[in-house]
């Protein structure tokens, strides 16, 4: 059974929560601490683990075979995580995915098969898994939902070119999407997006 690790206000009492998604070789309790810059004092906290810390073992940009049966495996797991808020009670616009790299590409690849209006999906540094973006994976509307995707211009996994790709699509299926793109080539969270995500989505 994949590990889940909760924080903030405990589930059966809250009206929101947060699904926080790892990166690559990170786990469950490192992604967790970010609650404590995050403004998520009104919100139950999940963060799923994935198997050997990485939720698919190849780049996100990888032939779609190389990564489809942990990909499948791994938003099964964000799905669960979804569910078990469902099921306590939250609606889905109560509702927001966070991830960082790996995380983040996982957040927006599971929002988007799964579009509906959740609260937001916060991406840091992520864009759609595949090969390249297929409009036909996906279905759904987000009603204007907020996406946000924060990225440096020139991060070494995750290409400019895919987060605008991936801004097209979301749009297109009713997301309302800020990019905040960065000079430096840091693969990194920043204060910058941090403060952002605070003042205008949580």
């Amino acid at each position: 059974m994949p590990s889940l690790k909760t924080g903030g206000i405990p589930l059966s009492q809250a009206k929101k929560a947060a699904i926080l998604i790892h990166g690559r070789g990170a786990s469950a309790e490192s992604i967790l601490a970010l609650k404590d810059y995050l403004s998520l004092g009104e919100y139950a906290v999940l963060a799923p683990e994935a198997r050997g810390g990485t939720w698919y073992p190849y780049s996100f940009m990888a032939p779609d075979k190389a990564n489809q049966v942990a990909l499948k495996e791994s938003l099964t797991i964000i799905k669960a995580a979804w569910d078990q808020i469902s099921q306590a009670g939250i609606a889905p616009e109560n509702v927001v995915l966070i991830g960082f790299s790996q995380g983040a590409c996982l957040s927006l690849e599971f929002a988007a098969q799964n579009a509906q209006k959740p609260k937001a999906v916060i991406a840091f540094t992520g864009g759609l898994i595949g090969e390249k973006v297929q409009e036909e994976k996906y279905s759904g509307d987000f009603h204007g939902a907020q996406v946000f995707i924060g990225s440096s211009e020139r991060d070494v996994h995750v290409p400019l070119s895919r987060i605008k790709e991936s801004e097209t699509l979301l749009s297109r299926m009713g997301a309302s999407v800020k990019l905040l793109i960065f000079k430096d080539s840091n693969h990194t969270i920043r204060k910058e997006e941090i403060d952002w995500v605070n003042e205008n989505i949580l």
